[in-house]
Order: C-alpha cells, then structure tokens, then sequence
C-alpha cells in the first residue's frame, strides 16, 4: 500500500523509521503490514499528521503500537510535534501487507 503524503522525501525519512516499530502479535513492522495510510508534513506549524490503522479495532496491542509509531516519527524530526491517528476507512486486510511482509509470514 502506497502512503499518501504531501512531502515524499521525509515521508520516505520516516518510514525507514517505522520499519522498526513491530506489532508484537504479529513479530512484522507496521510498514510490511500496510497499517500507515497518510503522513502530512506542515512546516508552519511543525507538526507531523499519520493516519494509520491497526489489524483490528480491538487489537490489545494498539497503545503500545501507536506510541512507537509516534517515538519512531518523533526520532527523526525531533522538531516537530507528532500526531497520530487511528482510522479504520479503509479497514485493514490482509492484501495490505507488502511482498516481503507476506514472504516473512509465509502467505
């Protein structure tokens, strides 16, 4: 799944990021499982937007998942303040997950 975002390079800077930020149940990144839907950059007022998913609304793991999503995002623009988002629009399928993600688990 591809991220929409309004700066390609720093979004690129922070996904290499996020690609250790790991859903625990699952032992693959947030990356692989396609669960980062936007990042939007606002240099006025230095904030960074993600709108992300998580495999299910219930997932116990989503506090934990999203404040390493925030840490990892925050890491590389420590400037910047970090919002992240929850969205379940689309929700997340399995055919989200990338080539490689779907190598790793066997599917």
């Amino acid at each position: 799944m591809n991220v929409i975002t309004n700066n390609n390079i720093k979004c690129t800077l922070a996904m290499a990021s996020l690609q250790h930020v790991m859903d625990p149940e699952i032992g693959l990144n947030v990356v692989d499982l396609g669960l980062i839907y936007r990042m939007y950059f606002d240099e006025t007022e230095r904030t960074i937007s993600v709108a992300m998913t998580l495999t299910t609304q219930f997932c116990p793991m989503g506090e934990s998942i999203t404040d390493g999503v925030t840490q990892a995002v925050q890491r590389v623009f420590p400037e910047e303040r970090v919002q992240v988002r929850l969205t379940y629009d689309p929700p997340w399928t399995h055919e989200m997950i990338s080539e490689e993600g779907k190598k790793y688990l066997n599917k």
